[in-house]
């Protein structure tokens, strides 16, 4: 068996190989890779500006923010509808259910009776402290049910799980008369009960009471007329405006009438 001759590792040609770069391309290299560079720069540069005021956005700028942007939705939606012809109200209404509006109607009649928010009398005051809090209660439909199931004499869990939907509700009658009446004599109380007192309140709603009883001790102790801004000491200005000059002109001149101020104030000025 013939060995096979070795070949010799053959050099590529000069054809076969790039031809050297000249200096202008060499220029033009460089400045293409300095845009480069100066857009990476920039873009940089960019988004840690909008991260740094993300950072620095408070609620309020957000809320703010979140308002004009629904601003230009809505003035959008109805330069658009304006072109088509088209009422947007009407389209918009289309939106609401008749019970969505119904109560729609009753919020803006309440927020009526309630606009006047001059004191006329501590009555007055009391029924709209009265009636502010009304809204915060949260009834117990569920224990409420319960009681007027037995009252009523229907099965237990009959108007706890009652649906509407259905159409059909059980009446299956309690056999315990006497209980049944008692709880009709406790739920339908009127001027002849004799029953007072007996009512034990749970322990959900004793929480209730207690958090906010808290809570109006709290918002009373924060509470102060006196502004953050004002500082101790004599009144010397009559409104903001010029709290802010008289504090301007003494960053500049106290130094220089400070002795003079004070002499007067001691009755010794020449």
């Amino acid at each position: 068996m013939e060995e096979a001759a070795p070949t010799e590792e053959q050099t590529p040609s000069s054809e076969e190989t790039a031809p050297n770069m000249t200096m202008e391309e060499r220029k033009a290299k460089m400045e293409q890779l300095r845009k480069k560079l100066a857009a990476s720069s920039k873009a940089n540069r960019a988004s840690l500006i909008e991260e740094s005021a993300k950072l620095k956005m408070t609620a309020r700028d957000a809320a703010r923010l979140e308002r004009q942007r629904k601003l230009a939705e809505t003035l959008r939606t109805k330069a658009e509808a304006e072109e088509r012809g088209e009422d947007v109200e009407r389209e918009k209404n289309w939106e609401w259910t008749i019970e969505e509006n119904d109560n729609w109607e009753k919020k803006k009649a309440r927020k009526a009776r309630r606009a006047d928010f001059e004191f006329h009398d501590d009555a007055h005051a009391a029924r709209r402290r009265y009636k502010k809090e009304l809204d915060l209660i949260k009834p117990d439909l569920i224990a409420y049910n319960k009681q007027k199931e037995i009252a009523m004499g229907l099965a237990s869990g009959t108007l706890t799980s009652f649906d509407p939907k259905n159409g059909s509700m059980s009446t299956a009658v309690v056999p315990t008369t006497l209980e049944q009446q008692m709880a009709h004599d406790n739920l339908y109380r009127d001027a002849n009960t004799l029953m007072y007192g007996d009512s034990k309140p749970s322990e959900d709603a004793i929480d209730r009471v207690v958090s906010k009883i808290n809570k109006d001790i709290d918002k009373k102790s924060k509470f102060s007329r006196k502004r953050p801004n004002e500082e101790e000491g004599d009144i010397t200005y009559i409104n903001e405006a010029n709290r802010v000059f008289n504090k301007k002109i003494a960053r500049y001149y106290d130094k220089y009438t400070s002795e003079i101020r004070a002499s007067f104030e001691r009755g010794t000025a020449l």
